[in-house]
């Protein structure tokens, strides 16, 4: 039967988390279908089943860490449900009478090779047990995990267990899989001691991994259970959140940064965004201030190019870039994103929302895709949505340079040919650049460009 393995997504994915199935087993699926939702590095991604056919077993549980080549979905024309068994040596055919037919589980000269499972009927395959604590993992185990008495072969007499000694506290019996039995004994982690907030109150990885770490509690398993709910949590360094630690650590010790500040009286800006709200063709998309602060942008670079340049510092060249694939930060449940508008400044002012628009929408849902983040020339980050005035960001690798956007908020403001103070509309941009070739007169100018934007829009038409 067909068993669906991991692919890569793109740009050299090499593990990814499963979020969420959309099939269980013994649904009937087409080619195509959606199966799964994974979480990379960058992104959460559907993936569609390049099989047809019943579903007939889930091989990953949701939550769980896989390669890429792992297989995670068998799809095929039968549904067999059965109970998951522990792990079985291969039989010792050197224990096995193979002259007698008997012997080997058929009647007279009957062999069963070649014969229909439907004949034959259920058949274990022979196993050695394991005498002592191994033999007994294993039968609480598959006890455990099918809801079955403890295994006992037939030429063995069970052993009684030895009376608990009187006023003993009961053995604490903890519900975890194997693999999460065997990462506690190789991080010599007390399994009893994990806090279990797995399905149905058993033992996760993250769990094990928690205790790992040095978050140790004393008393019964409820006990620890409750400790470690009301104290503290731990959530697990993965997917998104995971790939921008290691973007941002990476940039902000490679890239030598300076940041400068501009406070700016946008409230031309802001009557601009006012009467294109107002105007036919812009009803439908959403209009801001971000919208006039992003084609600001790309106009100031074309007079300072390298705003929109990259430091290679394996060829030791400077890589200057005739487009704008114009990267907006995006806050996410999962972590920061930065997808990017590919070719923003071929776009007319109505493209320009629209992409915009659904750049936003797309990145907040989580569907934003690894094509959509790459290649990213320059980005602007709005704070101001928080009600935030100013930061110093980090740049994006490959990039260098970054925008802060400030929240538009009413200031006073001293207006200079009057000499008054009048109430405007007043934000704050941030400018931080890779000081290895862009200089403060460059970044300077650029900043100051984008600002004389924002105070008249008009002056767009100078560039």
């Amino acid at each position: 039967m067909p068993e669906y393995k991991l692919p890569d997504v793109g740009e050299g994915l090499v593990e990814a988390e499963i979020v969420s199935w959309k099939v269980k087993v013994g649904d009937v699926v087409d080619i195509n279908d959606i199966v799964v939702e994974i979480e990379t590095a960058k992104s959460i991604v559907e993936l569609p089943t390049p099989y047809a056919g019943a579903v007939t077993a889930i091989l990953v549980s949701e939550g769980e860490m896989v390669s890429v080549g792992t297989p995670i979905i068998a799809i095929g024309e039968e549904v067999v449900a059965s109970a998951p068994q522990p792990p079985q040596p291969e039989a010792d055919l050197g224990e096995m009478d193979l002259s007698n037919p008997a012997a080997s589980g058929g009647g007279e000269g009957e062999s069963l090779v070649g014969r229909n499972k439907a004949d034959r009927g259920p058949v274990r395959r022979a196993r050695k047990v394991a005498s002592g604590a191994a033999a007994a993992h294993w039968q609480t185990q598959a006890a455990f995990e099918v809801g079955a008495a403890p295994m006992v072969e037939a030429d063995e007499e069970p052993v009684p267990s030895a009376p608990a000694p009187v006023g003993a506290a009961p053995a604490v019996h903890v519900l975890a899989k194997p693999p999460v039995r065997k990462l506690a004994k190789d991080l010599g982690v007390d399994i009893a001691t994990c806090r279990a907030s797995g399905p149905n109150g058993t033992v996760s990885r993250e769990d094990v991994e928690a205790a790992a770490s040095g978050v140790t509690y004393t008393g019964t398993y409820e006990q620890v259970a409750r400790a470690g709910a009301d104290r503290e949590t731990r959530e697990p360094i993965k997917g998104v959140r995971k790939m921008m630690a290691q973007a941002m650590s990476q940039s902000a010790f490679t890239s030598p940064h300076v940041t400068e500040w501009v406070t700016v009286d946008a409230t031309r800006t802001m009557e601009l965004v006012e009467r294109l709200k107002a105007r036919r063709e812009f009803r439908d998309v959403k209009v801001s201030p971000m919208l006039v602060l992003a084609r600001a942008c790309i106009l100031a670079m074309r007079r300072t190019p390298e705003i929109n340049s990259w430091w290679d510092d394996a060829a030791q060249e400077v890589v200057y870039k005739s487009y704008v694939n114009l990267g907006i930060a995006a806050a996410t449940p999962r972590g920061l994103v930065v997808p990017n508008i590919k070719d923003a400044e071929c776009l007319t002012l109505l493209e320009l929302a629209e992409a915009l628009g659904g750049l936003v929408d797309t990145a907040r849902s989580g569907k934003t895709q690894p094509a959509e983040m790459s290649g990213g020339t320059f980005t602007i980050t709005n704070v101001g949505v928080f009600g935030v005035d100013a930061g110093t960001p980090i740049i994006n690798p490959g990039e260098s340079a970054i925008l802060c956007f400030g929240a538009v908020n009413k200031r006073p403001w001293v207006d200079e040919a009057t000499g008054e103070i009048v109430a405007r509309d007043v934000t704050t941009l941030a400018l931080s650049f890779d000081h290895r070739h862009i200089d403060g007169e460059k970044g300077s100018r650029f900043l100051a460009d984008v600002a004389g934007i924002l105070e008249d829009p008009a002056s767009a038409l100078l560039f």
